[in-house]
């Protein structure tokens, strides 16, 4: 591993390739932080895959990618006299010391929950949110959205006392949505599925489940296995919608036990 000094450099390479780019690369000069927006949203779902799929090289690159997008917005700002790379450093380092009194302070916590919840509360304080729930992003996924909102609000005590009682509220729900299913109007289906959904993702966040986490995995598992069935059918000299569903069916075990 490098140390320190070499960190430094390479961080200061990846600066100077950045000036000169913008000073000179067509594609890089014409960029705002509004056309950067999109790419760098596909940049973090990039990462995630390499993430979830253990690859520690691509998981290395697209750091490298993300960190690329954090030195171009800082670029950006600095040509139009707004900020600089270490004004961002700086405001986040601050924030760091500020917010972690366990540590530069005399506040004394037993357990991450606490640091969890005095980290909310210190957010209020510096008035940037006029609520608890108002630091959620309007634009992330429903589902992160979902549990995001879920741990803010447990941070301020609201919250339930024992997972069983919030599997209770997921039958509830799951009920209510079975009644709606089979109601003769059925106008509430969409949205008692919501509140089936919602409760759900809370249930998971008692078992320390990432519900985001749990679905994605559970499509990469469809998607080899539904795959697997498509090979077999090529396999067999037959186009896919010529199977019966027996035979997809067969196949998707076999799937399940590779």
């Amino acid at each position: 591993m490098n140390n320190q000094e070499e960190k430094l450099k390479a961080f200061g390479r990846l600066m100077q390739i950045m000036d000169e780019l913008r000073a000179g690369c067509p594609w890089d000069k014409k960029q705002t932080m509004e056309s950067l927006r999109h790419l760098t949203i596909e940049e973090v779902y990039e990462l995630s895959d390499a993430i979830l799929n253990k690859d520690i090289d691509g998981i290395m690159k697209e750091l490298g990618d993300l960190m690329l997008h954090i030195i171009f917005y800082s670029k950006i700002a600095d040509e139009q006299k707004q900020f600089d790379l270490a004004d961002v450093m700086n405001s986040e380092s601050e924030k760091l010391v500020y917010r972690h009194p366990h540590i530069y302070g005399d506040v004394e916590v037993a357990n991450a929950d606490e640091v969890s919840k005095n980290w909310e509360q210190l957010k209020l304080k510096e008035g940037r949110n006029l609520s608890v729930l108002g630091g959620v992003p309007v634009s992330l996924p429903a589902m992160v959205k979902a549990m995001r909102i879920q741990e803010k609000a447990s941070s301020a005590g609201f919250d339930w006392e024992q997972p069983d009682q919030v599997w209770d509220k997921v039958m509830e729900e799951l009920q209510e949505f079975r009644n709606e299913c089979n109601s003769a109007q059925g106008g509430a289906i969409s949205e008692e599925f919501g509140d089936l959904l919602f409760a759900l993702i809370n249930y998971a966040r008692f078992l320390n489940i990432n519900p985001d986490e749990a679905l994605e995995r559970t499509n990469l598992k469809f998607i080899k296995r539904f795959n697997y069935i498509e090979c077999k059918s090529k396999e067999d000299g037959r186009s896919f919608k010529e199977m019966t569903l027996q035979e997809m069916d067969r196949y998707w075990n076999e799937a399940k036990n590779l």
